[in-house]
């Protein structure tokens, strides 16, 4: 089989390392990949190949799949998919016959559209926080209904914003003024719309599920780290780090989540008539404020009472950096996985966990997620980075280029985005396998290295 994998991050490198692994896959493509995913060893022989196309330039896509007998288009960020990747494949007489893994147009809404996802668990009864969405021309109504929530206040850009587009205020004339900037213009179109709903408290969690639309299989959870400074301060980013598994993440917990969001979830996109192949992010929460219930307060959870899970978001694909962190202790075949979900059979395949827990520790340029510069030289440890060790490094921000005149043939390594390199490792547990982590990512070297040293620390 042949695959061509999209996207340029950490995520797609984790995805294109696991592909590498299966023997369904004759030759594996990424566009436009990174400095760490060319050039990958293949289980059947051979190696990966870096493609110079945009994930989202579909004519260009579409010309490269037909002229290299591509089988299957793996998705990973997220544009594509709310740009119709899916749509436009299938309804090409020249590609309709390659898989697309990823949901139509209409299924990758519930990640475009903030408004859209709210509506959607609403109407199928999927346990979200209470909100009420507004443009430039009800401002005051929105205004209005801020003063009927509780501090904190939980401002979301109707649209796509790279992960940035959630406020969270502490004091009601903070997000009176903010709600007037977003709308405003704040985060462009995306913020033509803004979402305002209560603030729930308790500890967040990813959890992955993989759908052929009418089937599912659940993949590892894991837990991420957001913002850009230790203790959960700063600015918000892309993802700092992720650890799985997840300790409140038990089999009774899981079975709420399952009978009360993620069967639901895809019954519910059936229902709807969407069509949908591929990876559902749920953003969750394991709530402690639950209104009406037992379960109200931090004194009531000490006291044993139990937590719920409520969705805070979707997204239509896998999660960065979760990824980094779930790929590892996937013991499966992926691909295999994969063609269950373009054959629909997905309940006939197995799935199986690796025990081992698995944390990622990402390695970012300095001024990141604000202004930061490129083109930095990487130095990398003696470090098996394609697999095999308990540490691998996953590329993200990175690119490959010529050495200076004079220094001879080859390639240097250097940074080329604001998250640079996650070290991802497994252990026994999430204290050695964060210790790994740890002590690699001291021996990786570029100026302006920066990276939080508490991630995991808190579950």
């Amino acid at each position: 089989m042949n695959i061509l994998l999209l996207g340029s991050g950490g995520r797609e490198h984790a995805l294109a390392w696991k592909i590498a692994q299966s023997t369904h896959v004759e030759n594996l493509f990424i566009a436009p990949g990174n400095g760490g995913t060319d050039n990958m060893p293949l289980a059947t022989g051979g190696a990966s190949e870096n493609v110079a196309i945009k994930a989202d330039d579909f004519e260009a896509l579409k010309a490269f799949c037909v002229k290299n007998a591509v089988d299957m288009v793996v998705v990973g960020p997220e544009n594509p998919l709310v740009k119709g990747i899916y749509d436009d494949f299938s309804n090409d007489p020249c590609t309709k016959g390659i898989s697309v893994i990823g949901p139509s147009k209409a299924g990758a809404v519930l990640e475009g559209s903030k408004d859209f996802a709210k509506q959607f668990m609403q109407r199928h009864n999927i346990p979200t926080a209470r909100y009420e969405t507004f443009d430039g021309e009800h401002l005051e109504e929105g205004l209005k209904f801020l003063e009927t929530l509780e501090a904190p206040y939980v401002l979301k850009a109707d649209g796509l914003c790279a992960g940035k587009g959630v406020l969270i205020l502490p004091t009601l004339e903070e997000a009176k003024k903010e709600l007037k900037e977003m709308l405003g213009g704040m985060f462009g179109n995306a913020s033509s719309r803004v979402v305002i709903e209560e603030y729930m408290s308790g500890i967040e969690c990813s959890v992955f599920v993989l759908t052929d639309g009418t089937h599912y299989k659940i993949l590892p959870e894991a837990k991420d780290y957001k913002r850009i400074g230790e203790g959960d301060t700063g600015l918000n980013t892309g993802g700092m780090g992720s650890v799985t598994p997840v300790p409140f993440a038990t089999k009774e917990w899981m079975k709420k989540v399952e009978d009360r969001i993620i069967r639901p979830t895809v019954e519910g996109l059936a229902a709807d008539g969407i069509d949908y192949k591929g990876f559902i992010f749920f953003g969750l929460i394991n709530r402690t404020n639950v209104q009406g219930s037992r379960v109200e307060s931090r004194e009531s959870r000490d006291m044993g009472q139990p937590a719920e899970p409520y969705v805070i978001e979707y997204n239509c694909r896998m999660g960065d950096p979760e990824t980094e962190s779930v790929m590892l202790r996937l013991k499966s075949d992926l691909v295999d996985l994969l063609e269950g979900v373009a054959e629909g059979n997905l309940d006939e395949r197995t799935i199986e966990f690796d025990e081992r827990a698995a944390v990622c520790i990402m390695l970012v340029s300095g001024g990141y997620p604000e202004a930061y510069q490129k083109g930095y030289d990487i130095s990398l440890p003696h470090t098996p980075s394609q697999g095999g060790g308990d540490t691998i490094l996953f590329h993200s921000g990175t690119i490959q280029a010529p050495l200076p005149m004079g220094e001879g043939s080859g390639e240097r390594l250097l940074t080329n985005g604001g998250r640079v390199i996650a070290v991802s490792s497994y252990g026994k547990d999430k204290e050695e396998a964060l210790a790994r982590s740890f002590a690699v990512a001291q021996q990786i070297d570029f100026q302006d290295k920066y990276f939080r040293r508490d991630i995991g620390m808190d579950i």
